[in-house]
């Protein structure tokens, strides 16, 4: 049995996509992440030679979270049809239907799209989006969300 102090730990989660700054500059804005030293954008006219390749956000007090690693082509998750399937999906929880309905406003005016909604749901009221990339992710009501849930 592997000693606990020597197990892996998830250190962030990494998402594919055709253009890592504007993935990355989506899940900071919505997630009020920060870049890793080095990955931030460039001034303007400057060039983007890491969000050609590799970014890393974080917490604000500096833990590691979401990864974007730029690909040549990446087909879009087709959820809820299984044509290309959506393989991973971030969850993502607000306290309140309150704060689900205002998520919303913001999940869109980021660029993110609907695909399902079920605010209306009594046991788990959720949304489902699409990132700008493609990747479902959902946002749903729970009162766990209100404390670090390890």
């Amino acid at each position: 049995m592997a000693d606990q102090d020597n197990r892996p730990r998830l250190c962030q989660v990494v998402l594919d996509c055709t253009d890592a700054r504007a993935l990355a500059e989506f899940y900071r804005s919505l997630l009020g992440l920060v870049y890793r030293p080095g990955d931030e954008p460039p001034d303007a006219g400057g060039d983007d030679e890491r969000g050609r390749d590799w970014l890393v956000l974080r917490t604000p007090d500096g833990a590691p979270h979401l990864a974007f690693q730029q690909v040549d082509r990446l087909p879009e998750a087709t959820w809820p049809d299984d044509r290309v399937p959506q393989q991973l999906h971030l969850d993502l929880t607000v306290t309140s239907v309150e704060n689900l309905l205002a998520q919303h406003e913001r999940v869109l005016r980021l660029g993110g799209r609907l695909l399902l909604d079920r605010v209306d749901d009594a046991e788990e009221p959720l949304r489902v989006y699409a990132d700008p990339a493609g990747h479902p992710f959902c946002i749903f009501v729970s009162q766990r969300s209100a404390t670090h849930v390890p």
